[in-house]
Protein backbone atom coordinates (compact mmCIF):
# COMPACT_ATOMS: atom_id res chain seq x y z
CA UNK A 1 0.00 0.00 0.00
CA UNK A 2 1.54 3.29 -0.77
CA UNK A 3 1.50 6.18 1.70
CA UNK A 4 2.63 9.58 0.77
CA UNK A 5 2.50 10.20 4.68
CA UNK A 6 5.34 9.09 6.69
CA UNK A 7 2.80 9.20 10.22
CA UNK A 8 -0.67 8.64 10.12
CA UNK A 9 -3.37 9.63 12.54
CA UNK A 10 -6.90 7.07 12.45
CA UNK A 11 -10.18 7.76 14.36
CA UNK A 12 -12.52 5.38 14.78
CA UNK A 13 -15.95 6.06 15.74
CA UNK A 14 -18.18 3.89 17.70
CA UNK A 15 -20.74 3.25 15.26
CA UNK A 16 -17.96 1.72 13.04
CA UNK A 17 -17.02 -0.66 15.95
CA UNK A 18 -20.29 -1.63 16.81
CA UNK A 19 -22.66 -3.11 14.94
CA UNK A 20 -26.81 -2.97 14.80
CA UNK A 21 -27.64 -5.86 17.21
CA UNK A 22 -24.75 -3.79 19.66
CA UNK A 23 -22.25 -6.51 19.06
CA UNK A 24 -17.92 -5.89 18.00
CA UNK A 25 -17.79 -4.98 14.11
CA UNK A 26 -15.24 -7.71 14.06
CA UNK A 27 -15.49 -7.57 9.85
CA UNK A 28 -14.68 -3.74 10.05
CA UNK A 29 -11.80 -4.47 13.04
CA UNK A 30 -10.10 -7.35 10.58
CA UNK A 31 -10.15 -5.17 7.51
CA UNK A 32 -8.87 -1.82 9.04
CA UNK A 33 -6.02 -4.20 11.00
CA UNK A 34 -5.03 -5.56 7.83
CA UNK A 35 -4.24 -2.07 6.41
CA UNK A 36 -2.97 -0.79 9.36
CA UNK A 37 -0.41 -3.68 8.48
CA UNK A 38 0.47 -2.99 5.23
CA UNK A 39 0.71 0.55 6.09
CA UNK A 40 3.33 -0.73 9.26
CA UNK A 41 4.89 -2.63 6.35
CA UNK A 42 5.60 0.12 4.32
CA UNK A 43 7.33 2.30 7.35
CA UNK A 44 4.34 4.78 7.83
CA UNK A 45 3.71 5.33 11.55
CA UNK A 46 -0.02 4.40 12.28
CA UNK A 47 -1.93 5.99 15.64
CA UNK A 48 -5.06 4.44 16.35
CA UNK A 49 -7.74 6.60 18.42
CA UNK A 50 -10.49 4.50 18.72
CA UNK A 51 -13.85 4.62 20.45
CA UNK A 52 -16.18 2.12 21.66
CA UNK A 53 -15.97 1.50 25.23
CA UNK A 54 -18.77 2.69 26.42
CA UNK A 55 -20.29 1.13 23.28
CA UNK A 56 -18.78 -2.15 24.50
CA UNK A 57 -19.46 -2.01 28.16
CA UNK A 58 -23.42 -0.99 28.32
CA UNK A 59 -24.83 -4.05 27.08
CA UNK A 60 -22.63 -6.00 29.63
CA UNK A 61 -23.73 -4.09 32.46
CA UNK A 62 -27.67 -3.92 31.52
CA UNK A 63 -27.29 -0.34 30.20
CA UNK A 64 -29.86 -0.56 27.20
CA UNK A 65 -29.06 3.03 25.54
CA UNK A 66 -26.69 5.95 26.29
CA UNK A 67 -28.11 8.11 28.79
CA UNK A 68 -26.77 10.91 30.75
CA UNK A 69 -26.00 9.56 34.01
CA UNK A 70 -22.24 9.89 34.25
CA UNK A 71 -21.97 7.11 36.80
CA UNK A 72 -23.27 4.44 34.74
CA UNK A 73 -21.23 5.84 31.21
CA UNK A 74 -18.02 6.07 33.30
CA UNK A 75 -19.05 2.24 34.64
CA UNK A 76 -19.46 0.80 31.26
CA UNK A 77 -16.25 2.49 29.80
CA UNK A 78 -14.12 0.60 32.88
CA UNK A 79 -15.71 -2.54 31.54
CA UNK A 80 -15.62 -1.75 27.47
CA UNK A 81 -11.98 -0.65 27.24
CA UNK A 82 -10.83 -3.89 28.30
CA UNK A 83 -12.82 -5.16 25.46
CA UNK A 84 -11.64 -2.64 23.31
CA UNK A 85 -8.19 -3.21 24.00
CA UNK A 86 -8.88 -6.98 23.69
CA UNK A 87 -10.74 -6.51 19.96
CA UNK A 88 -7.84 -4.63 18.68
CA UNK A 89 -4.83 -6.78 19.61
CA UNK A 90 -6.55 -10.13 18.33
CA UNK A 91 -6.98 -8.40 15.09
CA UNK A 92 -3.49 -6.84 15.28
CA UNK A 93 -1.50 -10.27 16.30
CA UNK A 94 -2.73 -12.09 13.54
CA UNK A 95 -0.12 -9.57 11.62
CA UNK A 96 1.92 -10.09 14.31
CA UNK A 97 1.46 -6.16 15.69
CA UNK A 98 1.75 -4.82 19.20
CA UNK A 99 -1.09 -2.72 20.30
CA UNK A 100 -0.63 -0.39 23.42
CA UNK A 101 -3.60 1.22 25.02
CA UNK A 102 -2.93 4.89 25.97
CA UNK A 103 -6.14 6.56 27.81
CA UNK A 104 -5.63 10.22 27.92
CA UNK A 105 -7.87 13.24 29.37
CA UNK A 106 -7.91 16.51 28.42
CA UNK A 107 -5.42 17.52 30.81
CA UNK A 108 -2.40 15.51 29.81
CA UNK A 109 -2.22 17.83 26.23
CA UNK A 110 -3.04 21.11 28.46
CA UNK A 111 -0.35 20.25 31.12
CA UNK A 112 3.29 20.67 29.44
CA UNK A 113 4.67 17.96 31.76
CA UNK A 114 1.63 15.25 31.48
CA UNK A 115 1.86 16.04 27.39
CA UNK A 116 5.72 15.46 27.08
CA UNK A 117 5.01 12.30 29.41
CA UNK A 118 2.44 11.10 26.74
CA UNK A 119 4.69 12.69 24.12
CA UNK A 120 7.81 10.33 25.08
CA UNK A 121 5.49 7.14 25.46
CA UNK A 122 4.14 7.23 22.03
CA UNK A 123 7.74 8.17 20.75
CA UNK A 124 8.90 4.49 22.17
CA UNK A 125 6.23 3.00 21.68
CA UNK A 126 6.44 4.19 17.68
CA UNK A 127 9.99 3.19 17.41
CA UNK A 128 9.33 -0.33 18.68
CA UNK A 129 7.16 -0.54 15.49
CA UNK A 130 3.86 -0.70 18.15
CA UNK A 131 0.47 0.46 17.21
CA UNK A 132 -0.69 2.77 19.77
CA UNK A 133 -4.90 2.55 20.32
CA UNK A 134 -6.04 5.79 21.63
CA UNK A 135 -8.77 6.66 23.84
CA UNK A 136 -10.29 9.18 25.99
CA UNK A 137 -10.18 8.48 29.80
CA UNK A 138 -13.98 7.95 30.25
CA UNK A 139 -13.91 6.44 33.24
CA UNK A 140 -12.16 9.49 35.12
CA UNK A 141 -12.95 12.09 32.89
CA UNK A 142 -15.98 14.65 33.08
CA UNK A 143 -17.23 17.95 31.43
CA UNK A 144 -15.26 20.17 32.81
CA UNK A 145 -11.45 18.24 31.93
CA UNK A 146 -12.66 16.28 28.78
CA UNK A 147 -12.28 16.93 25.21
CA UNK A 148 -15.20 16.67 24.16
CA UNK A 149 -15.23 13.45 21.65
CA UNK A 150 -12.62 11.59 20.24
CA UNK A 151 -12.44 13.72 17.23
CA UNK A 152 -11.03 16.53 19.23
CA UNK A 153 -8.70 14.16 20.73
CA UNK A 154 -7.50 12.72 17.46
CA UNK A 155 -6.41 16.52 16.65
CA UNK A 156 -4.60 16.74 19.87
CA UNK A 157 -3.07 13.41 19.41
CA UNK A 158 -2.20 14.38 15.10
CA UNK A 159 -0.89 17.79 16.68
CA UNK A 160 1.40 16.33 19.55
CA UNK A 161 2.82 13.64 17.62
CA UNK A 162 3.80 16.09 14.08
CA UNK A 163 1.42 13.76 12.14
CA UNK A 164 1.70 14.20 8.42
CA UNK A 165 -2.11 13.73 7.99
CA UNK A 166 -5.45 12.96 10.16
CA UNK A 167 -7.88 10.49 8.74
CA UNK A 168 -11.31 10.79 10.66
CA UNK A 169 -13.56 7.77 9.38
CA UNK A 170 -17.51 8.14 9.34
CA UNK A 171 -20.37 6.66 7.81
CA UNK A 172 -20.33 9.00 4.93
CA UNK A 173 -17.85 10.44 1.98
CA UNK A 174 -17.25 13.51 3.58
CA UNK A 175 -18.69 16.53 4.15
CA UNK A 176 -21.39 17.96 1.71
CA UNK A 177 -22.61 20.81 0.93
CA UNK A 178 -26.83 19.63 2.29
CA UNK A 179 -27.43 16.85 3.92
CA UNK A 180 -26.02 13.66 2.49
CA UNK A 181 -29.75 12.64 1.82
CA UNK A 182 -30.57 15.50 -0.04
CA UNK A 183 -30.89 14.67 -3.90
CA UNK A 184 -28.87 18.04 -4.67
CA UNK A 185 -26.00 17.50 -2.12
CA UNK A 186 -22.77 17.48 -3.34
CA UNK A 187 -19.32 15.93 -1.64
CA UNK A 188 -16.88 18.99 -1.05
CA UNK A 189 -13.56 17.72 -2.06
CA UNK A 190 -11.24 20.14 -0.62
CA UNK A 191 -12.02 22.57 2.06
CA UNK A 192 -8.69 25.30 1.98
CA UNK A 193 -9.95 28.10 5.18
CA UNK A 194 -12.83 26.57 7.35
CA UNK A 195 -15.38 29.87 7.81
CA UNK A 196 -18.96 30.62 8.08
CA UNK A 197 -19.79 29.30 4.88
CA UNK A 198 -18.05 25.81 5.87
CA UNK A 199 -20.24 25.70 8.82
CA UNK A 200 -23.54 25.63 7.21
CA UNK A 201 -22.96 22.89 5.40
CA UNK A 202 -23.10 21.33 8.65
CA UNK A 203 -25.74 18.44 9.57
CA UNK A 204 -25.75 16.77 12.26
CA UNK A 205 -25.73 12.78 12.05
CA UNK A 206 -24.89 11.12 15.76
CA UNK A 207 -25.13 7.38 16.40
CA UNK A 208 -27.07 6.44 19.61
CA UNK A 209 -23.87 5.45 21.27
CA UNK A 210 -21.43 8.12 19.68
CA UNK A 211 -20.93 11.69 20.93
CA UNK A 212 -19.47 13.05 17.87
CA UNK A 213 -20.93 14.69 14.76
CA UNK A 214 -20.16 16.49 11.39
CA UNK A 215 -19.70 18.90 13.77
CA UNK A 216 -17.17 17.64 16.13
CA UNK A 217 -15.37 16.27 12.67
CA UNK A 218 -15.37 20.29 11.64
CA UNK A 219 -14.02 21.46 14.93
CA UNK A 220 -11.14 18.72 15.07
CA UNK A 221 -10.68 19.87 11.41
CA UNK A 222 -10.06 23.24 12.30
CA UNK A 223 -7.74 22.28 15.40
CA UNK A 224 -5.43 20.25 13.62
CA UNK A 225 -5.13 21.68 10.25
CA UNK A 226 -3.94 25.09 12.21
CA UNK A 227 -1.03 22.88 13.86
CA UNK A 228 -0.06 22.05 10.03
CA UNK A 229 -1.72 18.27 10.04
CA UNK A 230 -3.49 17.55 7.16
CA UNK A 231 -7.13 16.42 7.87
CA UNK A 232 -9.42 13.96 5.16
CA UNK A 233 -12.90 12.73 6.21
CA UNK A 234 -14.18 9.32 4.40
CA UNK A 235 -16.23 6.55 4.70
CA UNK A 236 -15.17 3.72 7.12
CA UNK A 237 -17.92 1.71 6.01
CA UNK A 238 -16.92 0.59 2.99
CA UNK A 239 -13.97 -2.45 3.18
CA UNK A 240 -10.69 -1.00 2.09
CA UNK A 241 -11.16 2.17 3.24
CA UNK A 242 -7.87 3.32 3.87
CA UNK A 243 -6.51 2.09 0.46
CA UNK A 244 -9.44 3.62 -1.22
CA UNK A 245 -8.66 7.24 0.17
CA UNK A 246 -5.05 7.08 -0.62
CA UNK A 247 -6.16 5.80 -4.48
CA UNK A 248 -8.04 9.09 -4.54
CA UNK A 249 -11.52 7.92 -3.13
CA UNK A 250 -14.49 10.19 -2.45
CA UNK A 251 -13.16 12.14 1.06
CA UNK A 252 -13.32 15.74 2.19
CA UNK A 253 -9.38 17.09 2.35
CA UNK A 254 -9.20 20.02 4.63
CA UNK A 255 -5.81 21.57 4.06
CA UNK A 256 -3.31 22.63 6.75
CA UNK A 257 -3.55 26.18 6.60
CA UNK A 258 0.03 26.64 8.64
CA UNK A 259 3.79 25.93 8.95
CA UNK A 260 4.19 23.59 12.06
CA UNK A 261 6.57 26.67 13.46
CA UNK A 262 3.14 28.86 13.72
CA UNK A 263 1.21 26.31 15.18
CA UNK A 264 3.45 25.81 17.77
CA UNK A 265 3.33 29.62 18.77
CA UNK A 266 -0.19 29.61 18.46
CA UNK A 267 -0.74 26.91 21.16
CA UNK A 268 1.49 28.14 23.63
CA UNK A 269 -0.02 31.66 23.07
CA UNK A 270 -3.68 30.56 23.52
CA UNK A 271 -4.09 26.50 24.34
CA UNK A 272 -1.99 26.05 27.61
CA UNK A 273 -2.57 27.50 30.46
CA UNK A 274 -0.19 29.92 32.60
CA UNK A 275 0.96 28.47 35.89
CA UNK A 276 3.38 31.74 36.66
CA UNK A 277 4.62 34.81 35.91
CA UNK A 278 7.93 36.60 35.46
CA UNK A 279 8.56 40.02 35.56
CA UNK A 280 11.41 41.80 32.98
CA UNK A 281 13.44 44.66 32.87
CA UNK A 282 13.54 47.02 29.94
CA UNK A 283 16.86 44.91 28.29
CA UNK A 284 15.21 41.71 28.63
CA UNK A 285 11.79 42.89 27.06
CA UNK A 286 14.01 44.75 23.68
CA UNK A 287 15.95 41.57 23.20
CA UNK A 288 12.32 38.92 22.89
CA UNK A 289 11.34 42.04 20.46
CA UNK A 290 14.27 41.21 18.30
CA UNK A 291 13.89 37.35 18.16
CA UNK A 292 16.20 36.31 21.36
CA UNK A 293 15.94 33.95 24.35
CA UNK A 294 15.07 34.99 27.25
CA UNK A 295 18.25 34.64 30.27
CA UNK A 296 17.94 34.17 33.79
CA UNK A 297 19.39 37.99 34.08
CA UNK A 298 16.96 39.73 32.54
CA UNK A 299 14.12 38.32 35.16
CA UNK A 300 13.64 40.71 38.18
CA UNK A 301 10.57 38.99 39.68
CA UNK A 302 9.24 35.60 39.85
CA UNK A 303 5.59 35.03 40.77
CA UNK A 304 3.40 31.55 40.88
CA UNK A 305 4.79 28.08 41.71
CA UNK A 306 4.79 26.26 38.13
CA UNK A 307 7.29 23.38 37.24
CA UNK A 308 10.04 22.72 34.58
CA UNK A 309 8.03 23.14 31.16
CA UNK A 310 5.22 24.82 32.44
CA UNK A 311 3.74 27.70 30.59
CA UNK A 312 4.49 31.25 32.34
CA UNK A 313 3.63 34.80 31.01
CA UNK A 314 6.28 37.45 30.39
CA UNK A 315 5.22 41.19 31.41
CA UNK A 316 7.58 44.15 31.45
CA UNK A 317 8.23 46.43 34.25
CA UNK A 318 4.74 48.41 34.10
CA UNK A 319 2.93 44.52 34.21
CA UNK A 320 1.98 43.95 30.56
CA UNK A 321 2.21 40.86 28.85
CA UNK A 322 4.44 41.31 26.66
CA UNK A 323 5.10 37.33 25.76
CA UNK A 324 4.33 33.64 26.97
CA UNK A 325 6.69 30.49 27.31
CA UNK A 326 7.89 27.75 28.20
CA UNK A 327 10.11 27.89 31.44
CA UNK A 328 12.75 25.57 30.94
CA UNK A 329 13.16 25.87 35.65
CA UNK A 330 11.22 25.22 37.88
CA UNK A 331 9.76 28.65 40.24
CA UNK A 332 12.28 27.60 42.78
CA UNK A 333 15.32 27.24 40.82
CA UNK A 334 14.89 30.49 38.88
CA UNK A 335 14.16 32.56 42.20
CA UNK A 336 17.48 30.95 43.15
CA UNK A 337 18.99 32.26 39.70
CA UNK A 338 17.81 35.60 40.88
CA UNK A 339 19.60 35.42 43.70
CA UNK A 340 23.24 34.28 42.55
CA UNK A 341 25.73 36.97 41.47
CA UNK A 342 25.69 38.35 38.16
CA UNK A 343 28.41 36.10 36.66
CA UNK A 344 26.82 33.24 37.73
CA UNK A 345 23.94 33.68 36.18
CA UNK A 346 25.38 34.89 32.98
CA UNK A 347 27.17 30.99 32.73
CA UNK A 348 23.17 30.24 32.62
CA UNK A 349 21.89 28.85 29.57
CA UNK A 350 18.42 30.51 28.42
CA UNK A 351 15.81 30.32 30.53
CA UNK A 352 12.82 30.60 28.06
CA UNK A 353 14.24 29.43 24.68
CA UNK A 354 12.97 31.61 21.51
CA UNK A 355 11.57 28.61 20.48
CA UNK A 356 9.83 28.07 23.22
CA UNK A 357 8.45 31.53 23.61
CA UNK A 358 5.80 33.65 21.79
CA UNK A 359 5.64 37.71 21.61
CA UNK A 360 1.88 37.65 22.78
CA UNK A 361 1.85 41.62 21.68
CA UNK A 362 2.71 41.05 18.44
CA UNK A 363 1.84 37.22 17.14
CA UNK A 364 -1.55 36.89 19.09
CA UNK A 365 -3.14 36.76 15.74
CA UNK A 366 -1.50 34.49 14.01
Amino acid sequence: MQCPFSRLVIKVGSGLLVDASREPNTAFVAGLADEIARLRANQVDVLLVSSGAIALGAPQLGIKSRGRRLDELQAAAAVGQVALAQLWQSHLDAHGLRAAQLLLTLGDTESRRRYLNALDTIRVLLKRGVVPVINENDTVATDEIRFGDNDGLAARVAQMVDADALVLLSDVDGLYTKHPSDIDAELVARIDRIDASTEAMVSERRSSWGSGGMRSKLAAASLATAAGVEVFVTNGTRSGCIERWLDGGPATHFVASARPERARKRWIAGALRPAGQLWLDAGACTALRNGKSLLPVGVRRVDGAFQRGDTVVLVDEQGIEIARGLCACDAAETRALLSESSVAVSRHGALIHRNDLVLTEREASL
